[in-house]
């Protein structure tokens, strides 16, 4: 499907990252934004193809989607969804919905039998370098799955899941992930001040390590396992601090625990 019509619905922070990356790729024919404050869609405004309205009651019935992508807040779901039943039937579209701990269940319950897709991207995809996880109920067929991918590949990676009780474990490791990354350069930054180093100084070397550390791992065809050999060298400085992060009670660990309660936490709100 080259020139799909999309209807998105929600246009925060992570539907903004998803018009801005179809936008740039060209790929859909003609895009509905359905959202309520002006603010979020202003810079969408004019842009060819792109009709925004604040409610579904003002699209007409000439408008056919070919997927509808749910990206409001899960506390609201329950309220915006059944308005969608217009679309459910012969000729459906697929239902794509980014929200997180929301399962396709969930939708089955308002839609009926529809083709829903559940799909988790993360932060990253504000600069087009997220990874989105997605899981497919029995009724997606494949020419949907591939709009889906398309869809989430604008800002990112997408890969997907053959069951949908690991999204709970992608949720922790993905979804909330660059939350620890960011962790990981306070924590390095508040360590060099305790070296002796400015806090202007330190956050920036901690800041841009990070970031560098990233690219070159991005870019490398190595394992990270490769790669933080590379830059050890047998009794050096760096080898002095993988004594530490790598012991007993050092970082593996303690990212388990951390995962483990994200996970736990995603199970929880998925019901």
């Amino acid at each position: 499907m080259s020139t799909p019509n999309l209807i998105l619905v929600g246009c925060g922070k992570m539907g903004g990252a998803l018009l801005t990356g179809w936008l740039e790729r060209r790929f859909a024919d003609q895009i509905v934004v359905i959202e309520p404050e002006e603010a979020a869609t202003r810079e969408f405004q004019g842009k060819p193809g792109v009709h925004v309205t604040a409610a579904l009651e003002n699209v007409t019935d000439r408008v056919r989607p070919d997927a509808v992508v749910f990206a409001v807040k899960p506390q609201v779901m329950g309220d915006v969804v059944p308005a969608y039943r217009r679309y459910t039937g012969h000729g459906a579209p697929v239902f794509l919905s980014i929200a997180a701990g929301t399962p396709i269940g969930f939708f089955e319950g308002i839609l009926g039998r529809e083709a829903v897709v559940r799909a988790m991207p993360n932060t990253p995809a504000a600069v087009g370098r997220g990874i989105t996880a997605l899981v497919a109920n029995r009724r997606v067929d494949p020419a949907q799955m591939a709009l889906c991918q398309t869809i989430c590949e604008a800002v990112g990676e997408a890969v997907w899941l053959g069951d949908e009780a690991a999204m709970d474990a992608v949720t922790a490791v993905s979804g909330s992930g660059p939350a620890y990354v960011f962790y990981l350069v306070e924590a390095l930054a508040a360590a060099g001040q305790r070296e002796g180093l400015p806090a202007d100084m330190a956050t920036r070397l901690a800041r841009a390590t990070v970031a560098g550390a990233g690219e070159l791992l991005n870019r490398s065809p190595e394992t990270a396992d490769t790669l933080r050999r590379n830059v050890t060298s047998p009794g050096g400085t760096t080898a002095a601090a993988l004594d530490v992060l790598m012991a007993d009670d050092g970082m593996a660990p303690l990212l388990r625990r951390a995962v483990a309660a994200a996970a736990a936490r995603s199970r929880e709100l998925g019901g």
